[in-house]
């Protein structure tokens, strides 16, 4: 597997950055996102390129946002053509960045250290977003697609669960990068076509249930939703289970009754 080049500058701590350094799984990354000219996409951390490259051969519409100054001048030498937005994506009006009436499409290898930010943005600007295809720690990918009554079900899999529908893809090795890091990778794909949110009466009332509930997920629902300010009365559920003991369309139940 091939090394970075001495001339190029060292990957920053400070940014997560962990360079994706193996040609074939590039490859195949961008070929499971199923990408045609028209589509718009957005590449998150584009890094060197190593994703960017095969972009540009599937689309004719890419962007990329690089907060590295540096990197983006690398981007900027290789893809004379490339649109790329030096600014950091957790500050970013998404909105500024779509054209016409086709929705984003979003692609791109997470920092480890702010993927959870990056998933509920992405979340947030869901009107304008079509899917996205993101290469996470795989911890994470287990704790967005976990089931009820395990330790990993929590809040990103009720709320992501209900406003797409993720898919775990293929794994990743560590070895697969530069510096390789102590984990391994999971892409993961998030289909924002697909959803429940129209089931819910209330939705922000709901990610409040969501939240009060696993914030003290060793409770019992009766004790953990007391500061809720609402009639348990009307929950239509047994309050003697905990939070990781009800299933996606249990919360929506409980939303609604209580919401009403």
């Amino acid at each position: 597997m091939p090394e970075l080049k001495p001339n190029n500058p060292r990957p920053k701590k400070s940014l997560g950055q962990n360079y994706l350094i193996d040609e074939n799984i590039s490859k195949n990354i961008v070929n499971t996102f199923l990408i045609n000219e028209e589509d718009q996409i957005l590449e998150i951390g584009p890094g060197k390129g190593s994703l960017t490259k095969h972009l540009l051969m599937k689309s004719r519409i890419v962007k990329v946002i690089e907060i590295d100054s540096v990197n983006c001048g690398i981007l900027n030498y290789n893809f004379p053509d490339l649109q790329i937005i030096n600014k950091d994506f957790l500050k970013i009006n998404l909105k500024d960045l779509k054209d016409g009436d086709n929705k984003l499409r979003i692609i791109g290898n997470i920092p480890y250290n702010i993927t959870t930010p990056i998933i509920f943005k992405l979340a947030d600007n869901r009107n304008i977003i079509n899917d996205a295809q993101l290469m996470i720690q795989e911890e994470v990918a287990q704790r967005i697609t976990a089931k009820p009554n395990s330790k990993e079900y929590g809040i990103p899999t009720v709320i992501l669960n209900v406003i797409c529908r993720p898919k775990l893809l293929f794994k990743v090795s560590r070895n697969c990068f530069y510096p390789k890091p102590k984990v391994d990778s999971r892409i993961i794909y998030l289909d924002f076509n697909i959803s429940k949110e129209n089931e819910i009466n209330d939705f922000s009332f709901f990610r409040k249930l969501v939240k009060t509930a696993f914030n003290t997920r060793r409770k019992t629902l009766r004790n953990s939703l007391k500061n809720l300010n609402v009639d348990l009365s009307k929950c239509g559920i047994d309050l003697s289970l905990r939070a990781e003991n009800l299933s996606i369309d249990k919360f929506i139940e409980l939303s609604n009754n209580l919401s009403i």
